[in-house]
């Protein structure tokens, strides 16, 4: 397993420098996270929804940022075996980036084109880009050394992820790097990846009470009151109980999202309603850390306070498009009255 305390040491670093510190980066590797979803046959986990969101959540809980990649690399992954199959130039721990987005032509096997918001680019070794083939959707594999990264990366939370930009410029990439694109068009596949995203969220969200948790063990107390401790206050236990449920709530959702995700059977209505569960869920992410934040104080928005981080990052990862709340909410009332 990954040493957090690893992770958690490196957080500061990590946002500041815009991309997972080096210790981090060899942390998750030694532990095999990069392998969360190689193939059994080349040595990987083929983790589960399951095992996957657990382990992504425990890393948030450390350092958002860096679970952040890991997911994207689990998804990156998840598409090339689709994709291609067994490849044996990327062992199982080999970090991968990219995006689906087809913002890339293919003319002649060369290909062109830039992609935004790569996260973990700066550290993968393998790009996996969306490109239009002709009129064929499709994804291109190529190395990233093969490739120039802009740094367009610039938002309020999950800095460290560094999403930056990727650009192709007349890159030739053999035939048997370009295929058809694996449309996500399993429901379990759709819920895994949508899960990667969730996960983090979750992570950051126990990582703020965690934070919070270590200011009632402390000497701390409410300022410009009698109180010795902040656990005295009545009213400081019931911010904290109620961030507490939430952020137990979110977690219940995940595994229960990710159990289903495992599942056989899933009809396509079910979609919808695990969709609404994941997008409820990151929002009572953001309920609990600003609980947390009240109990944190003016402190709690120190530029040293790993607390301010978690709720910046929780903030910005709990928007991804997977996680759109109105229109989850949209979805799932479509499909109640139906």
């Amino acid at each position: 397993m990954t040493d957090l305390k690893t992770l958690a040491a490196h957080a500061a670093e990590t946002e500041a420098s815009g991309r997972p510190a080096a210790e981090s980066i060899a942390a998750v590797r030694a532990a095999g996270d990069f392998a969360l979803r190689a193939p059994a046959e080349q040595g990987g986990a083929w983790a589960t929804a399951s095992t996957t969101a657990s382990r992504l959540a425990d890393l948030g809980r450390a350092c958002p940022s860096t679970s952040w990649n890991v997911g994207t690399c689990a998804v990156a992954k998840t598409l090339l075996y689709r994709a291609f199959g067994v490849l044996e130039e990327i062992g199982p721990d080999v970090p991968v980036c990219g995006t689906g987005a087809p913002t890339g032509r293919v003319e002649d096997g060369r290909v062109r084109g830039s992609w935004v918001s790569v996260s973990g680019c700066e550290d993968a070794e393998w790009a996996l880009l969306g490109v239009m083939d002709g009129s064929v959707f499709s994804v291109a594999l190529i190395p990233m050394s093969d490739l120039e990264i802009r740094r367009t990366w610039d938002v309020a939370g999950m800095r460290g992820t560094g999403s930056h930009s990727v650009v192709a410029d007349g890159v030739l990439v053999p035939a048997g790097r370009i295929a058809a694109a694996p449309l996500p068009g399993l429901l379990s596949d759709r819920l895994f990846f949508a899960l990667t995203v969730l996960a983090p969220v979750v992570g950051a969200a126990r990582g703020a009470l965690d934070e919070v948790r270590e200011m009632f063990a402390s000497d701390r107390k409410p300022y410009m009151t009698a109180y010795t401790r902040m656990g005295e206050s009545a009213g400081a236990r019931e911010w904290l109980g109620r961030a507490t449920y939430l952020v137990d709530r979110a977690s219940r959702a995940l595994a229960a999202v990710a159990s289903e995700a495992d599942s056989a059977g899933l009809a396509a209505e079910d979609g919808t309603r695990l969709g609404f569960e994941m997008a409820e869920a990151s929002r009572d992410c953001r309920s609990a850390l600003e609980l947390l934040l009240d109990l944190g104080g003016t402190r709690g928005f120190s530029n040293s306070s790993a607390l301010q981080r978690f709720w910046r990052d929780v903030a910005v990862g709990g928007r991804h498009p997977h996680l759109n709340a109105y229109l989850a909410a949209e979805r799932y009332g479509e499909a109640v009255v139906a």
